[in-house]
């Protein structure tokens, strides 16, 4: 199945991964809000933990091999960091330090997540920046090496409020530390039809890089890779996003016990944020029109309908086709939309002009939109509005030049 991301020209790919790589970390910020309101602080803390915790490792080892960077060192595990939905280019801006293949430092110069969250208070920062933190990294890690250890120098609540850099870590490797413990909703996870996806092997002929086996670099270079690698990552992205999504839904469920309405809602909620926010920023980052044709065009490059090998739809002029994929098996984000569920299409038709709208016709699991015109502004769904609390839904990436990293 050829990804829908083969039409788009290399400039374009270069342009759209980082913002991919954005949307995926602003799924919480759509996500967490409704678990708050359901389950509490404190649980939604432990869904965060829970959620990356059992998808980064399996992810992060998919972009390793898919790269050509598998390796169990400092430098593959802060590569793996460069390319995860969890610390999105400049909005989580990473700096890396190596001292030796297995010690190493990183900062943040800037965290978008701490933004977000300090006005809500330091049990909030202390949730996100000790609690969620500590588990995460070790789990993210563990797909590079079960003995690195991720450890704080110094993070937030921030004293003084404006310290800078907002924090700083080490990441050592020594095969004197306990393994990082295994997290069993990984074999849940890895499971499922998104973790095993085959996509498209990257053309090594094709003008760039083709993989990221070369040095380290401070800030990637989208623009560098080769159209066929840079397909190949978006599709990644986009799968990233898949699993952990399934592992929200997981540690959703497991609160919402034996209400099964109440987790569908809370994940379409979700859906729902995201998918407006995301349309609004793909729109704006390809320069799309804002008619129906633009709205169609948003959809079919939306991490709601890729890969396509994972969420099988037929693309035409007029309308998308939607039908039963490995995806619907999986429970993933398309399983939450139809006919009678169309709430997240009508938010990706609403990002791209107030005007427009979604019409759904079929059954559950195979269905048609069509995108229509119409006189009235909708609303801006309230579900939108919360994710876009984040200041990552207005964020501008900035160019960059990208420097090897040698050991210092």
């Amino acid at each position: 199945m050829m990804s829908r991301y083969a039409a788009l020209s290399r400039d374009e790919l270069a342009t759209l991964v980082p913002e991919l790589l954005l949307i995926g970390q602003l799924i919480d910020r759509s996500g967490m809000a409704w678990c708050i309101s359901n389950f509490g602080r404190e649980e939604m803390v432990q869904i965060a933990i829970e959620e990356w915790a059992a998808s980064s490792p399996l992810y992060t080892k998919r972009m390793q091999k898919a790269l050509k960077y598998e390796g169990v060192d400092i430098f593959t595990l802060f590569k793996g960091l460069q390319f995860d939905i969890g610390a999105p280019p400049q909005f989580m801006d990473f700096r890396y330090i190596v001292h030796d293949r297995w010690h190493g430092e990183f900062y943040l110069d800037h965290c978008g997540a701490l933004l977000d969250v300090e006005p809500m208070g330091e049990d909030y920062v202390k949730g996100m920046c000790h609690d969620i933190e500590d588990p995460t990294f070790d789990a993210t890690a563990l797909a590079t090496n079960p003995k690195a250890q991720v450890r704080p120098i110094h993070r937030p609540p921030r004293t003084p409020s404006d310290r800078h850099p907002h924090c700083a870590w080490t990441v050592i490797i020594d095969e004197s530390y306990p393994d990082v413990p295994f997290i069993p909703a990984m074999d849940i996870v890895g499971a499922t039809h998104a973790y095993t996806c085959e996509l498209d092997p990257i053309d090594p002929d094709d003008e760039g890089n083709a993989d990221y086996s070369g040095p380290l670099l401070a800030d990637v270079d989208f623009a560098a890779f080769s159209h066929s690698a840079l397909v190949r990552i978006a599709d990644e992205v986009c799968l990233q996003m898949h699993l952990l999504v399934k592992s929200f839904t997981i540690a959703v469920e497991k609160r919402a016990k034996d209400d099964a309405a109440l987790a569908r809602l809370i994940r379409t909620k979700q859906l729902i944020g995201i998918a407006g926010v995301a349309a609004e920023r793909i729109h704006k980052a390809l320069n799309l029109s804002s008619d129906a044709k633009g709205a169609l065009r948003v959809l079919e490059l939306h991490p709601l309908l890729n890969p396509a090998a994972y969420v099988s739809a037929d693309v035409d002029p007029g309308f998308v086709h939607v039908r039963r994929s490995p995806a619907y098996e999986d429970g993933s984000w398309i399983s939450l939309v139809s006919p009678v569920s169309d709430a997240p299409l009508q938010a990706i038709a609403y990002a791209v002009d107030p005007h427009l709208r979604a019409e759904v016709s079929g059954t559950e699991s195979d269905w048609t939109v069509r995108v229509i015109e119409t006189d009235t502004p909708a609303k801006k769904l309230s579900e939108v509005e919360v994710c876009e609390f984040s200041g990552g839904a207005s964020w501008v990436f900035e160019d960059r030049k990208s420097l090897p990293l040698t050991v210092v």
